[in-house]
């Protein structure tokens, strides 16, 4: 039986008095890819930040098995969480180099040099671009750093808020094929923010469909993908 990474039960989630999140009910197994899709302002970057933490709450979120419902999000991201959030964010007057070095301050052993080098490999432009100013970076090289920066606290599970956001096709498609070398090599667990449907699906071993904050409809991948309904709204179909 797959253990579970995250499980989420009547999450709720409001900035100030509007409410965002009404109830939700998902489970992330651990080494899977989990998809949330849905429109604009449904509650998908809501979802990502409430486990974190990072807006007003309530219900149960556990990691593991372990209530982190009330924890903080420095101690959430010790835990293992790391959190990619829509629009890069990175660091842009510091380089390259030193916004990993940033992603790695929670970690107290010798072996961060070699994480760099590691990810300079997966992504070759960051290594040619290790001096440069973040904010000088392409759109997708910005990406390529967030998710890299992201990746030196070694996370257990990886939260992506719309990687492909403004990015042109064949970068995300080079992004998408990083993530999935990713969960397949290391048995990263993934939960994934995304609009370009398609993509996240064909990557996404099970999915969630948001609307107005509610769950509408969850299931395997492949099964979301041959949807009716999910292809009208999401797939073009």
């Amino acid at each position: 039986m797959t253990d579970m990474m995250l499980k989420a039960e009547d999450l709720h989630a409001r900035y100030g008095a509007v409410e965002v999140l009404r109830g939700l009910d998902f489970e992330v197994p651990d080494g899977n890819v989990v998809v949330i899709l849905g429109a604009n302002g449904a509650g998908k970057t809501t979802t990502l930040r409430a486990l974190c933490n990072m807006c007003t709450t309530t219900g149960t979120v556990t990691m593991e098995g372990d209530d982190i419902s009330r924890a903080k999000t420095a101690d959430i991201v010790r835990r293992g969480v790391a959190h990619v959030p829509q629009g890069r964010g990175t660091f842009p007057e510091l380089s390259v180099m030193d916004n990993l070095k940033i992603g790695a301050y929670t970690r107290k052993d010798n072996e961060v040099g070699a994480d760099v080098d590691r990810w300079f490999e997966i992504f070759p432009r960051l290594e040619e671009r290790r001096d440069q100013l973040a904010g000088s970076l392409s759109g997708g090289e910005q990406q390529m750093l967030a998710v890299a920066r992201a990746l030196m606290c070694r996370p257990r599970l990886l939260l992506l808020d719309e990687p492909s956001l403004g990015l042109a096709p064949l970068i995300i498609e080079d992004l998408f094929e990083r993530f999935a070398q990713l969960n397949k090599e290391t048995g990263l667990t993934m939960l994934l923010v995304e609009q370009n449907a398609n993509l996240a699906l064909d990557m996404a071993d099970y999915g969630y469909v948001i609307e107005s904050g509610e769950i509408a409809l969850h299931g395997p991948a492949d099964q979301l993908k041959n949807d009716p309904a999910v292809q009208e709204a999401y797939l073009g179909a």
